[in-house]
C-alpha cells in the first residue's frame, strides 16, 4: 500500500529530446511511489514575469497580441521570460518598457504562479507596476502588440464573459481586485 504522504517520484535518467532557443523538452524515466518505472515528458523553462501596469489614468495597461500556439489573439498582461541570471524585478521593468512604453517607478511583488504544472517547470513572478512614466515601446523584432487601457471593472467583465482566457492575466486581475 502507498502512503499518501510519500508520493514523490525520483529521476532515474533524463534525456533532452529537443533543445530550443529558450525551452528544452525532456523525457525522464522515474521511479514511482509504488516502485514501478514511469516516463515523464516535460518542458524546462527559464522562468518569466508578468505585471499589472497601472497607467497614469488609473486604467490597467492590458495588451492584445497574436499567440501562434493558439492561432488566436489574446488579451493579457505584459509579460516576458527571464534572461539567464536576470532578477525578476529588473526583468519586469524591462518588459514593461519594451512592450507598452512605460517605465515604472514602483514595482510590487504579488505572488508566484506555475501556469502549466502538468508538463512544465515554468515559474512566473507576478507584479503590480505603478507610478508609470511614458517612454516609447521598444518591442522585440518578432513582437507585435496593441496596448488596451482598461478599467478594472471592464477587465473583470472580460474574464467573466470568456474574452480573457489567459491564466496569468486572470490570476493577476483577480489578485489585484482583492
Amino acid at each position: 500500500k502507498i502512503k499518501m504522504n510519500n508520493m514523490k517520484e525520483s529521476t532515474k535518467s533524463s534525456e533532452v529530446v529537443f533543445q530550443g532557443e529558450f525551452l528544452d523538452v525532456r523525457r525522464d524515466k522515474v521511479t514511482l511511489p509504488n516502485g514501478e518505472i514511469g516516463t515523464r515528458e516535460w518542458i524546462k523553462h527559464p522562468g518569466a514575469v508578468c505585471c499589472i501596469p497601472i497607467l497614469p489614468d488609473k486604467k490597467i495597461g492590458l495588451i492584445r497580441q497574436y499567440r501562434y500556439a493558439l492561432k488566436s489573439h489574446m488579451i493579457e498582461m505584459p509579460a516576458g521570460k527571464l534572461n539567464r541570471g536576470e532578477n525578476p524585478g529588473n526583468c519586469v521593468k524591462r518588459e514593461l518598457e519594451e512592450e507598452i512604453g512605460y517605465r515604472a517607478k514602483k514595482v510590487s511583488f504579488l505572488t508566484n504562479i506555475h501556469p502549466a504544472i502538468g508538463f512544465a517547470n515554468e515559474k512566473m513572478w507576478l507584479f503590480i507596476a505603478e507610478e508609470l512614466v511614458k517612454t516609447s515601446p521598444n518591442q522585440d523584432n518578432d513582437e507585435f502588440l496593441e496596448v488596451i487601457p482598461t478599467s478594472l471593472e471592464d477587465a473583470l467583465n472580460l474574464i467573466w464573459t470568456g474574452k480573457i482566457i489567459d491564466a496569468k492575466t486572470i490570476i493577476g486581475l483577480l489578485f489585484y481586485n482583492r
